[in-house]
């Protein structure tokens, strides 16, 4: 019997054993890159369908199923044949529906978060200088949130959709969301019984990457509950790629939960799994196996000479050649058949044409995650609505726009033309406001998206998301006289609202090409546009001056730089460092390999980081190529 056999075997009771209704134990899957922990959940899945599925039909009980995204939903659904006895969401449905009957308990929830809001806002207005810019925003943002909290007496039904932009004076936003079902959860008993009694068991994939503060509510919910709630982990924390992940979440893991493991990596050559293991070494120490049959694989590291006027193209060229030539392996040659990974997505960005839209917005921490998956509030609202619309009208499909503008303008909603009786008048303005729209694409033009947004709001097409309206505020005062800041003045900005406004300032085809990134149709591809994807033939580019992150750093992963006093301070305190980041996605990138990996690494100090990597053993001296 195979390792994988025995291993397979070994979890599968596990997972039996926990599964059991009487007596439930949850449990922690680590399960490493190429280990098979999707196979996991739906062998887990299975398990339980076999022993409740007809119970659970007759009940109305579902075993509740989180996951990433949608992507990652359709897939496990269609594995399971879309058994009903298994509710499979993203984290944002499934916080939804936790809460989406506590209209009531929602208000008074944000009847709090408004005041103090509001509160922290008039401070800041008291404290800054009368007549700026910033001054001019924050006015805005208090009368927004006034005006919200003036109206939710009025509101009888609160509304959310989890796959695009939230507009309206009813709607929450993915961030109120999660906050809301968080700490519902930690403060109301019967909320807590409810989601047992509908789902005693509870299924979460990349569980690492799973919004902290919900996993510390479901942590507690199993704690008070033991005995009526299995909550299982499905994840690897090293490849923890999300910011807002909790950090320690192995360690978190109670002592009487059931850890077992998947150790045999089915997707990688010896070659790569053993620059895996080397890679976390200095970090959990987790190791994995290769598969008996695996093949050997090939692994070259390219250093380049990170000169000013050096040719990237040409030098990941050449290593493409080497890689032909030393892996014997011709597709090596062809840009289709290899796949591109950066480490950080201003390379992406830059390489992919639209950094001046992302770079502004990726500053902000608290945009990062919905930036990366297309949720952010304004994002969705161009990704979803405009975008569609401007692609239906250069294809000249008629049916196309009248989809878009039928699912999403206020100018022929349903409530609108039932209450008006000149139907026809209103949908002759919005083919005239379309029309409008569209015109600012004549003669070849590209325009600013700044210039499309104020277009939209303008003829009233769509509804404009809450964020830009300090945007456009300060567009209709641009002729009022502004008062003088002097140079030495503190700036008292909002770096959201700025973000934003620079965001704007850039051609409608950046954001085209944004989006085409984050739905993974681009050339150029991530750590978290690949996790749980393969490829034969992987070049990953290390890039340090093109990343122009503080997040991560390359030289010092791989031994061209010193940790700096800051990195070695949070060592101490064990905090998360830059070398930690940088480490867990090289891990990701690299662990995507299925027969060879090239790693092309731009450095001012390929001496130090040739001795370095051959010191580890991540490399043997004939692997590392100087180009």
């Amino acid at each position: 019997m195979t390792e994988a056999v025995t291993q397979g075997d070994e979890l599968r009771e596990t997972m039996s054993a926990c599964l059991d209704l009487e007596k439930p134990r949850s449990f922690f899957l680590y399960a490493g890159a190429g280990t098979g922990k999707t196979r996991a959940v739906v062998e887990a899945m299975n398990i339980f369908r076999s022993r409740y599925g007809t119970q659970f039909r007759q009940s109305g009980q579902k075993v509740a199923v989180i996951t990433y995204t949608n992507a990652a939903c359709d897939e496990i659904r269609r594995r399971i044949d879309f058994d009903p006895i298994f509710a499979v969401s993203t984290i944002h449905s499934f916080a939804w529906e936790q809460i989406c009957t506590y209209h009531k308990d929602i208000s008074a929830w944000l009847r709090v978060r408004l005041a103090a809001d509001i509160a922290e806002l008039e401070e800041r207005q008291t404290k800054g200088r009368a007549g700026t810019k910033a001054a001019v925003e924050r006015k805005v943002q208090i009368e927004s949130k006034h005006n919200r909290l003036q109206h939710l007496d009025a509101i009888k039904q609160f509304t959310y959709n989890p796959n695009g932009e939230n507009i309206g004076k009813n709607s929450l936003n993915h961030a109120e969301v999660i906050a809301l079902s968080a700490a519902f959860l930690a403060d109301k008993p019967l909320m807590r019984q409810v989601l047992i009694r509908k789902h005693p068991v509870l299924l979460i994939d990349e569980s690492q990457d799973t919004q902290k503060d919900l996993i510390d509510a479901v942590f507690a919910l199993q704690a008070k509950h033991p005995d009526k709630f299995c909550l299982a982990l499905f994840g690897d924390t090293m490849q923890r790629i999300y910011a807002d992940g909790k950090v320690d979440l192995e360690q978190a893991v109670p002592a009487d939960w059931e850890k077992p493991a998947l150790v045999v990596n089915h997707r990688c050559p010896k070659r790569i799994v053993t620059l895996l293991n080397q890679i976390r070494s200095e970090a959990d120490g987790a190791q994995q196996e290769p598969r008996e049959d695996a093949q050997e694989g090939v692994l070259r590291l390219f250093l380049v000479n990170d000169v000013d006027d050096v040719d990237k193209l040409k030098a990941e060229a050449e290593a493409a050649q080497v890689m032909a030539e030393t892996a014997s392996d011709d597709d090596w040659m062809n840009q289709e058949t290899i796949k591109v990974l950066t480490l950080e997505h201003h390379m992406a960005a830059r390489r992919g044409g639209f950094a001046g839209f992302f770079e502004p917005l990726y500053r902000i921490d608290r945009f990062r995650t919905g930036l990366l998956d297309g949720t952010l509030s304004g994002v969705a609202f161009f990704a979803r609505q405009v975008l569609p619309l401007v692609e239906a009208l250069r294809s000249e499909d008629r049916f196309g726009v009248a989809q878009v503008v039928k699912e999403y303008s206020p100018l022929v909603s349903a409530d609108r033309l039932s209450a008006n009786e000149a139907s026809l008048e209103e949908i002759r303005k919005a083919g005239e406001s379309v029309e409008s729209i569209f015109s600012l694409w004549d003669d070849g033009t590209d325009p600013v998206l700044l210039d499309v947004l104020k277009t939209i709001a303008h003829e009233g097409l769509f509804g404009i998301p809450d964020v830009f309206a300090p945007i456009l505020s300060d567009t209709d005062a641009e002729e009022e006289e502004a008062e003088p800041v002097p140079e030495d003045a503190e700036d008292d900005g909002n770096p959201a609202i700025d973000a934003w406004r620079e965001a704007l300032s850039v051609p409608f085809s950046q954001l085209r090409a944004y989006v085409e990134y984050i739905s993974d149709r681009s050339p150029f591809g991530t750590h978290q546009g690949i996790k749980g994807l393969q490829f034969p033939r992987v070049m990953v580019i290390l890039d340090d001056n093109e990343a122009r992150g503080f997040m991560f750093s390359y030289d010092k992963l791989l031994g061209a730089k010193a940790l700096t006093a800051t990195d070695e301070k949070n060592q101490l305190e064990g905090k998360d460092t830059s070398v930690d980041r940088t480490r867990r996605l090289f891990y990701v990138t690299c662990s995507r390999a299925e027969k060879s990996l090239a790693v092309v690494a731009y450095t001012k100090e390929a001496d130090k980081m040739a001795k370095h990597m051959s010191d580890l053993d991540w490399f043997e001296n004939d692997e590392i190529v100087r180009l």
